[in-house]
Protein backbone atom coordinates (compact mmCIF):
# COMPACT_ATOMS: atom_id res chain seq x y z
CA UNK A 1 0.00 0.00 0.00
CA UNK A 2 1.51 3.03 -1.57
CA UNK A 3 1.43 5.70 1.53
CA UNK A 4 3.36 8.80 1.87
CA UNK A 5 5.22 8.25 5.08
CA UNK A 6 6.94 10.94 8.11
CA UNK A 7 10.54 9.98 6.65
CA UNK A 8 9.43 11.54 3.01
CA UNK A 9 8.37 14.81 4.00
CA UNK A 10 10.20 18.11 5.53
CA UNK A 11 8.19 19.03 8.12
CA UNK A 12 10.27 22.32 10.32
CA UNK A 13 8.82 25.53 10.04
CA UNK A 14 5.67 23.83 8.24
CA UNK A 15 2.53 23.86 10.00
CA UNK A 16 1.52 20.20 10.21
CA UNK A 17 -2.13 19.29 10.95
CA UNK A 18 -2.25 15.63 12.86
CA UNK A 19 -5.42 13.49 12.99
CA UNK A 20 -4.73 10.82 15.49
CA UNK A 21 -6.96 8.40 17.20
CA UNK A 22 -7.37 9.44 20.79
CA UNK A 23 -10.47 8.29 21.61
CA UNK A 24 -10.43 6.83 25.31
CA UNK A 25 -12.50 5.15 27.83
CA UNK A 26 -14.95 7.08 29.64
CA UNK A 27 -15.84 6.59 33.19
CA UNK A 28 -19.73 7.01 33.49
CA UNK A 29 -19.47 8.70 36.90
CA UNK A 30 -16.06 10.61 37.00
CA UNK A 31 -15.87 11.53 33.26
CA UNK A 32 -12.15 11.16 32.90
CA UNK A 33 -10.40 8.82 30.81
CA UNK A 34 -10.21 5.44 32.29
CA UNK A 35 -7.64 3.46 29.22
CA UNK A 36 -4.69 5.87 27.50
CA UNK A 37 -3.87 3.41 25.17
CA UNK A 38 -4.59 5.20 22.01
CA UNK A 39 -3.16 8.24 23.74
CA UNK A 40 0.17 6.18 24.34
CA UNK A 41 0.22 4.94 20.85
CA UNK A 42 -0.13 8.22 19.63
CA UNK A 43 3.19 9.83 21.17
CA UNK A 44 5.79 8.37 18.69
CA UNK A 45 4.57 10.77 15.65
CA UNK A 46 3.66 13.66 17.95
CA UNK A 47 6.76 13.80 19.38
CA UNK A 48 8.70 13.30 15.84
CA UNK A 49 7.12 16.46 14.41
CA UNK A 50 7.55 18.58 17.35
CA UNK A 51 11.35 17.80 17.62
CA UNK A 52 11.89 17.99 13.57
CA UNK A 53 10.41 21.70 14.30
CA UNK A 54 7.13 21.26 12.77
CA UNK A 55 4.22 23.55 13.68
CA UNK A 56 1.84 21.29 15.15
CA UNK A 57 -2.31 21.14 14.94
CA UNK A 58 -3.89 18.22 16.39
CA UNK A 59 -7.43 17.73 15.88
CA UNK A 60 -8.83 14.41 17.15
CA UNK A 61 -12.63 12.68 18.05
CA UNK A 62 -14.08 11.70 21.34
CA UNK A 63 -16.98 9.64 21.57
CA UNK A 64 -20.00 9.81 18.86
CA UNK A 65 -24.11 9.86 18.73
CA UNK A 66 -23.96 6.38 19.57
CA UNK A 67 -22.37 6.55 23.09
CA UNK A 68 -22.82 10.27 23.54
CA UNK A 69 -21.29 9.82 27.51
CA UNK A 70 -18.10 9.91 25.93
CA UNK A 71 -18.54 13.02 23.59
CA UNK A 72 -16.35 14.91 25.94
CA UNK A 73 -13.86 17.65 25.83
CA UNK A 74 -10.68 16.87 24.82
CA UNK A 75 -8.38 19.12 27.77
CA UNK A 76 -7.92 16.04 29.70
CA UNK A 77 -6.06 14.37 26.58
CA UNK A 78 -3.98 17.57 26.49
CA UNK A 79 -3.01 17.57 29.99
CA UNK A 80 -2.20 13.80 29.67
CA UNK A 81 -0.29 14.40 26.34
CA UNK A 82 1.71 16.96 28.07
CA UNK A 83 3.12 15.21 31.06
CA UNK A 84 3.61 11.98 28.97
CA UNK A 85 5.99 13.93 26.61
CA UNK A 86 7.23 16.26 28.78
CA UNK A 87 6.55 19.27 26.70
CA UNK A 88 3.31 21.46 26.08
CA UNK A 89 0.55 20.44 24.48
CA UNK A 90 -1.86 23.62 24.49
CA UNK A 91 -5.57 23.31 24.37
CA UNK A 92 -7.81 25.67 23.22
CA UNK A 93 -11.90 25.03 23.38
CA UNK A 94 -12.51 25.74 20.07
CA UNK A 95 -12.83 23.01 16.58
CA UNK A 96 -12.20 25.47 13.35
CA UNK A 97 -13.51 29.13 14.51
CA UNK A 98 -11.76 32.52 14.57
CA UNK A 99 -10.34 31.19 17.94
CA UNK A 100 -8.53 28.12 16.85
CA UNK A 101 -7.53 29.77 13.26
CA UNK A 102 -6.00 32.75 15.42
CA UNK A 103 -4.07 29.82 17.34
CA UNK A 104 -3.14 28.29 14.86
CA UNK A 105 -1.41 30.95 13.35
CA UNK A 106 0.06 32.36 16.25
CA UNK A 107 2.17 28.83 15.82
CA UNK A 108 6.03 28.71 16.53
CA UNK A 109 8.07 26.09 15.74
CA UNK A 110 8.45 22.66 17.70
CA UNK A 111 4.83 24.04 19.27
CA UNK A 112 2.05 21.84 19.43
CA UNK A 113 -1.98 22.91 19.86
CA UNK A 114 -4.89 20.52 20.68
CA UNK A 115 -7.87 21.94 19.52
CA UNK A 116 -11.27 20.53 21.24
CA UNK A 117 -13.41 17.44 20.03
CA UNK A 118 -14.16 17.52 15.82
CA UNK A 119 -17.34 15.17 17.11
CA UNK A 120 -18.61 19.25 18.33
CA UNK A 121 -19.35 19.29 14.83
CA UNK A 122 -22.29 17.39 12.99
CA UNK A 123 -20.56 16.89 10.36
CA UNK A 124 -17.60 14.89 12.07
CA UNK A 125 -20.70 11.97 13.62
CA UNK A 126 -21.44 8.36 12.80
CA UNK A 127 -25.15 9.66 12.31
CA UNK A 128 -24.45 12.51 9.56
CA UNK A 129 -22.19 10.26 7.29
CA UNK A 130 -24.58 7.49 7.25
CA UNK A 131 -26.96 9.91 6.19
CA UNK A 132 -25.70 12.33 4.13
CA UNK A 133 -22.78 10.27 2.17
CA UNK A 134 -20.58 12.82 1.42
CA UNK A 135 -18.05 12.51 -1.55
CA UNK A 136 -14.49 13.66 -0.76
CA UNK A 137 -14.43 16.49 -3.11
CA UNK A 138 -17.42 17.31 -1.25
CA UNK A 139 -16.03 17.06 2.10
CA UNK A 140 -13.44 19.74 1.14
CA UNK A 141 -16.80 22.52 1.56
CA UNK A 142 -17.33 21.45 5.24
CA UNK A 143 -16.57 23.97 7.80
CA UNK A 144 -13.87 21.80 9.16
CA UNK A 145 -12.29 21.38 5.94
CA UNK A 146 -12.35 24.97 4.34
CA UNK A 147 -11.54 26.59 7.66
CA UNK A 148 -8.25 24.96 8.66
CA UNK A 149 -7.12 23.21 5.18
CA UNK A 150 -5.92 27.25 4.03
CA UNK A 151 -4.12 27.18 7.48
CA UNK A 152 -1.73 24.02 6.75
CA UNK A 153 0.88 23.32 4.62
CA UNK A 154 0.77 19.07 5.36
CA UNK A 155 -2.41 16.70 6.99
CA UNK A 156 -0.76 13.65 8.62
CA UNK A 157 -3.12 10.87 9.74
CA UNK A 158 -2.65 8.61 11.88
CA UNK A 159 -5.60 7.45 13.06
CA UNK A 160 -5.42 3.40 11.57
CA UNK A 161 -8.55 2.69 14.06
CA UNK A 162 -10.96 5.39 12.45
CA UNK A 163 -9.92 4.52 9.02
CA UNK A 164 -13.32 2.91 8.26
CA UNK A 165 -14.67 5.80 8.66
CA UNK A 166 -15.50 8.23 5.77
CA UNK A 167 -15.54 11.91 7.47
CA UNK A 168 -14.15 15.10 6.82
CA UNK A 169 -11.24 14.69 9.42
CA UNK A 170 -10.48 11.60 7.60
CA UNK A 171 -10.85 12.07 4.35
CA UNK A 172 -11.17 15.73 2.82
CA UNK A 173 -7.85 17.24 3.70
CA UNK A 174 -5.86 14.97 1.35
CA UNK A 175 -8.07 16.67 -1.63
CA UNK A 176 -6.48 20.10 -0.99
CA UNK A 177 -3.14 19.38 1.10
CA UNK A 178 -0.01 17.19 0.81
CA UNK A 179 -0.56 14.38 3.26
CA UNK A 180 1.89 11.79 5.12
CA UNK A 181 0.96 8.56 6.63
CA UNK A 182 2.21 8.92 10.94
CA UNK A 183 4.30 6.34 12.64
CA UNK A 184 1.46 4.14 14.08
CA UNK A 185 -0.97 4.39 10.74
CA UNK A 186 2.67 3.03 8.79
CA UNK A 187 3.49 0.45 11.04
CA UNK A 188 -0.53 -1.09 11.34
CA UNK A 189 -0.59 -0.83 7.47
CA UNK A 190 2.62 -2.50 7.29
CA UNK A 191 2.08 -5.49 10.13
CA UNK A 192 -1.34 -6.13 9.02
CA UNK A 193 -0.56 -6.29 5.32
CA UNK A 194 1.70 -9.15 6.57
CA UNK A 195 -1.40 -10.99 7.66
CA UNK A 196 -3.79 -10.38 4.78
CA UNK A 197 -1.36 -10.73 1.96
CA UNK A 198 1.09 -12.90 2.27
CA UNK A 199 1.43 -14.88 6.13
CA UNK A 200 3.65 -17.31 7.43
CA UNK A 201 1.98 -20.67 7.35
CA UNK A 202 0.38 -21.76 8.75
CA UNK A 203 -2.34 -19.28 9.28
CA UNK A 204 -4.59 -19.61 12.04
CA UNK A 205 -7.58 -17.34 12.83
CA UNK A 206 -8.76 -17.45 16.17
CA UNK A 207 -12.12 -16.10 16.11
CA UNK A 208 -14.27 -15.50 19.46
CA UNK A 209 -16.14 -12.93 21.16
CA UNK A 210 -19.90 -11.38 21.33
CA UNK A 211 -19.41 -9.51 18.29
CA UNK A 212 -19.92 -12.46 15.42
CA UNK A 213 -20.80 -9.90 12.56
CA UNK A 214 -16.84 -9.23 12.95
CA UNK A 215 -16.33 -12.86 12.50
CA UNK A 216 -18.65 -13.60 9.89
CA UNK A 217 -17.62 -10.55 7.69
CA UNK A 218 -14.12 -12.21 7.07
CA UNK A 219 -14.17 -16.00 7.95
CA UNK A 220 -15.40 -17.52 4.38
CA UNK A 221 -13.24 -14.64 2.64
CA UNK A 222 -10.07 -15.68 4.15
CA UNK A 223 -10.57 -19.13 3.92
CA UNK A 224 -11.40 -19.07 0.52
CA UNK A 225 -8.51 -16.36 -0.44
CA UNK A 226 -6.70 -18.42 1.27
CA UNK A 227 -5.08 -16.10 3.69
CA UNK A 228 -6.53 -18.11 6.71
CA UNK A 229 -5.87 -22.21 6.51
CA UNK A 230 -7.79 -22.61 9.24
CA UNK A 231 -10.36 -20.87 11.39
CA UNK A 232 -11.10 -21.92 15.31
CA UNK A 233 -14.45 -20.42 16.45
CA UNK A 234 -15.64 -19.88 19.98
CA UNK A 235 -17.49 -17.54 22.13
CA UNK A 236 -20.89 -16.73 20.97
CA UNK A 237 -19.47 -17.58 17.28
CA UNK A 238 -19.21 -20.84 18.20
CA UNK A 239 -22.12 -21.33 19.54
CA UNK A 240 -23.82 -19.76 16.27
CA UNK A 241 -21.79 -22.09 14.40
CA UNK A 242 -22.72 -25.25 16.21
CA UNK A 243 -26.89 -24.53 15.81
CA UNK A 244 -25.92 -23.58 12.39
CA UNK A 245 -24.30 -26.97 11.88
CA UNK A 246 -27.45 -29.05 13.60
CA UNK A 247 -26.58 -28.95 17.23
CA UNK A 248 -29.24 -28.61 19.26
CA UNK A 249 -27.27 -26.18 21.95
CA UNK A 250 -30.27 -25.43 24.55
CA UNK A 251 -33.14 -22.88 24.90
CA UNK A 252 -31.24 -20.86 26.77
CA UNK A 253 -28.06 -20.03 24.44
CA UNK A 254 -30.52 -20.25 21.29
CA UNK A 255 -32.64 -17.31 23.38
CA UNK A 256 -29.90 -15.06 23.55
CA UNK A 257 -28.97 -15.57 19.90
CA UNK A 258 -32.30 -14.99 18.74
CA UNK A 259 -32.61 -11.60 20.92
CA UNK A 260 -29.56 -10.11 19.41
CA UNK A 261 -30.65 -11.34 16.05
CA UNK A 262 -27.59 -13.42 15.38
CA UNK A 263 -29.67 -16.02 14.57
CA UNK A 264 -29.28 -14.33 10.73
CA UNK A 265 -25.38 -15.58 10.98
CA UNK A 266 -26.98 -19.44 10.95
CA UNK A 267 -27.26 -19.87 6.95
CA UNK A 268 -24.22 -18.51 6.46
CA UNK A 269 -23.07 -20.84 9.43
CA UNK A 270 -24.93 -23.89 8.08
CA UNK A 271 -23.00 -23.26 4.60
CA UNK A 272 -19.68 -22.62 4.94
CA UNK A 273 -19.24 -25.72 7.41
CA UNK A 274 -19.95 -27.74 4.55
CA UNK A 275 -18.27 -26.18 2.07
CA UNK A 276 -14.82 -25.82 4.09
CA UNK A 277 -15.18 -28.98 6.36
CA UNK A 278 -12.79 -28.91 9.26
CA UNK A 279 -10.60 -25.84 8.11
CA UNK A 280 -13.17 -24.04 10.70
CA UNK A 281 -13.07 -25.71 14.10
CA UNK A 282 -15.69 -25.99 16.28
CA UNK A 283 -16.24 -27.02 20.19
CA UNK A 284 -16.35 -31.05 21.07
CA UNK A 285 -17.27 -29.62 24.43
CA UNK A 286 -18.88 -26.94 26.14
CA UNK A 287 -19.22 -25.32 29.88
CA UNK A 288 -22.40 -23.56 31.37
CA UNK A 289 -22.56 -22.17 35.23
CA UNK A 290 -23.79 -24.75 37.81
CA UNK A 291 -26.64 -24.05 40.53
CA UNK A 292 -23.40 -22.59 42.40
CA UNK A 293 -21.48 -20.70 39.84
CA UNK A 294 -19.31 -23.39 39.52
CA UNK A 295 -17.78 -24.15 36.25
CA UNK A 296 -19.74 -27.52 34.33
CA UNK A 297 -18.40 -29.09 31.24
CA UNK A 298 -20.23 -31.01 28.78
CA UNK A 299 -19.58 -33.02 25.95
CA UNK A 300 -21.35 -31.36 22.17
CA UNK A 301 -22.53 -34.84 21.85
CA UNK A 302 -24.59 -34.33 25.24
CA UNK A 303 -26.65 -31.42 24.30
CA UNK A 304 -28.42 -29.86 24.84
CA UNK A 305 -28.24 -28.17 28.18
CA UNK A 306 -30.68 -25.85 30.00
CA UNK A 307 -28.03 -23.73 31.33
CA UNK A 308 -26.72 -20.89 29.15
CA UNK A 309 -23.30 -21.92 27.35
CA UNK A 310 -20.61 -19.39 28.58
CA UNK A 311 -17.28 -21.16 27.15
CA UNK A 312 -15.68 -23.79 25.47
CA UNK A 313 -14.52 -27.26 27.25
CA UNK A 314 -11.40 -28.34 28.50
CA UNK A 315 -10.91 -30.70 25.85
CA UNK A 316 -11.48 -27.73 23.20
CA UNK A 317 -9.39 -25.92 24.61
CA UNK A 318 -6.39 -28.05 24.45
CA UNK A 319 -7.37 -28.65 21.03
CA UNK A 320 -7.35 -25.35 19.96
CA UNK A 321 -3.55 -24.69 22.52
CA UNK A 322 -2.21 -27.08 19.91
CA UNK A 323 -2.88 -25.21 16.94
CA UNK A 324 -1.95 -22.37 17.97
CA UNK A 325 1.84 -23.37 19.43
CA UNK A 326 1.77 -25.40 15.77
CA UNK A 327 0.44 -21.72 13.92
CA UNK A 328 3.49 -19.53 12.45
CA UNK A 329 0.59 -16.97 11.86
CA UNK A 330 -1.90 -16.24 14.78
CA UNK A 331 -4.66 -13.40 14.29
CA UNK A 332 -6.95 -13.27 17.21
CA UNK A 333 -10.52 -11.73 16.99
CA UNK A 334 -12.76 -11.85 20.03
CA UNK A 335 -12.58 -13.55 23.74
CA UNK A 336 -13.57 -17.55 24.09
CA UNK A 337 -16.30 -17.25 26.43
CA UNK A 338 -17.76 -14.94 29.49
CA UNK A 339 -13.91 -14.20 30.63
CA UNK A 340 -15.42 -11.65 33.40
CA UNK A 341 -16.79 -15.04 35.50
CA UNK A 342 -14.38 -18.00 36.98
CA UNK A 343 -16.96 -20.83 35.13
CA UNK A 344 -16.26 -18.75 31.85
CA UNK A 345 -12.73 -17.43 32.11
CA UNK A 346 -10.84 -20.48 31.59
CA UNK A 347 -11.01 -20.57 27.83
CA UNK A 348 -9.86 -17.13 27.55
CA UNK A 349 -7.53 -17.22 29.80
CA UNK A 350 -5.79 -20.14 28.15
CA UNK A 351 -5.96 -19.30 24.73
CA UNK A 352 -4.41 -16.38 25.41
CA UNK A 353 -1.56 -17.50 27.61
CA UNK A 354 -1.07 -19.96 24.20
CA UNK A 355 -1.06 -17.18 22.14
CA UNK A 356 1.70 -15.06 24.14
CA UNK A 357 3.82 -18.05 24.21
CA UNK A 358 3.20 -19.05 20.87
CA UNK A 359 6.41 -18.83 18.64
CA UNK A 360 4.58 -17.76 15.58
CA UNK A 361 3.76 -14.23 15.10
CA UNK A 362 0.32 -13.19 16.49
CA UNK A 363 -1.47 -10.29 15.71
CA UNK A 364 -4.87 -8.88 17.81
CA UNK A 365 -7.12 -6.27 17.81
CA UNK A 366 -10.83 -4.63 18.92
CA UNK A 367 -11.77 -3.61 21.91
CA UNK A 368 -12.59 -6.48 23.83
CA UNK A 369 -9.91 -8.72 22.32
CA UNK A 370 -7.44 -6.00 23.52
CA UNK A 371 -8.86 -5.81 26.84
CA UNK A 372 -9.16 -9.84 27.82
CA UNK A 373 -5.78 -9.86 26.53
CA UNK A 374 -4.86 -7.82 28.54
CA UNK A 375 -6.39 -9.42 31.38
CA UNK A 376 -4.51 -12.63 31.17
CA UNK A 377 -1.04 -11.79 29.56
CA UNK A 378 1.37 -9.44 28.96
CA UNK A 379 0.94 -7.45 26.11
CA UNK A 380 4.74 -7.43 24.81
CA UNK A 381 4.42 -10.95 24.67
CA UNK A 382 1.93 -10.25 21.94
CA UNK A 383 3.52 -9.45 18.24
CA UNK A 384 1.10 -7.08 17.53
CA UNK A 385 -1.69 -5.18 18.80
CA UNK A 386 -3.80 -3.65 16.45
CA UNK A 387 -5.71 -0.17 18.06
CA UNK A 388 -8.17 -1.12 15.42
CA UNK A 389 -11.32 -2.49 15.58
CA UNK A 390 -14.04 -2.23 12.90
CA UNK A 391 -11.08 -1.36 10.57
CA UNK A 392 -9.10 -4.14 11.34
CA UNK A 393 -11.66 -6.38 10.52
CA UNK A 394 -12.52 -4.83 7.47
CA UNK A 395 -8.51 -4.64 6.38
CA UNK A 396 -7.98 -7.88 6.95
CA UNK A 397 -11.20 -8.96 4.90
CA UNK A 398 -9.91 -7.22 1.75
CA UNK A 399 -12.99 -4.46 2.37
CA UNK A 400 -11.54 -1.24 1.03
CA UNK A 401 -11.20 1.84 3.77
CA UNK A 402 -12.59 5.51 2.64
CA UNK A 403 -9.17 7.09 5.23
CA UNK A 404 -6.40 4.51 3.44
CA UNK A 405 -7.61 4.94 -0.15
CA UNK A 406 -7.67 8.68 0.44
CA UNK A 407 -4.30 9.05 1.61
CA UNK A 408 -3.39 6.32 -1.14
CA UNK A 409 -4.98 9.10 -3.58
CA UNK A 410 -2.86 11.77 -1.98
CA UNK A 411 0.25 9.84 -2.56
CA UNK A 412 -0.73 9.36 -6.04
CA UNK A 413 -1.14 12.81 -6.83
CA UNK A 414 2.42 13.43 -5.17
CA UNK A 415 4.17 11.55 -7.28
CA UNK A 416 2.56 12.42 -10.11
CA UNK A 417 3.72 16.34 -9.92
Amino acid sequence: MKITSLDDVEVRGRTVLLRPDINSPIDGETGKIVNENRINKSLPTIADLADAGARLVIIAHQGDTLDYHNLVSLEEHAGKLTAKLGREVKFIDDVAGPAARAAIQALQDGEILLLDNIRILTEEVSTFENAVKLTPEQMTKTYLVRNLAPLVDLYVNDAFAAAHRNAPSLVGFQELVPAAGGRLLVDEVNSLSSVAEDPARPCLFVLGGLKISDAFSMMAKVLRDGTADSVVTSGVTANVMLWGGGVDIGEPSKKFITDRSLDSFLPQATEWQKEFGDRIQVPSDVAVAGDNGERVELQVSDLPTDRLIIDIGSETIARYESMIQAAATIFVNGPAGVYESAAGEPGTRRLWEAVAAAPGKSVIGGGDTVASAGRFVDLDDIGFVSTGGGALVRFISGQPLPMLEAMQRAAARERAT
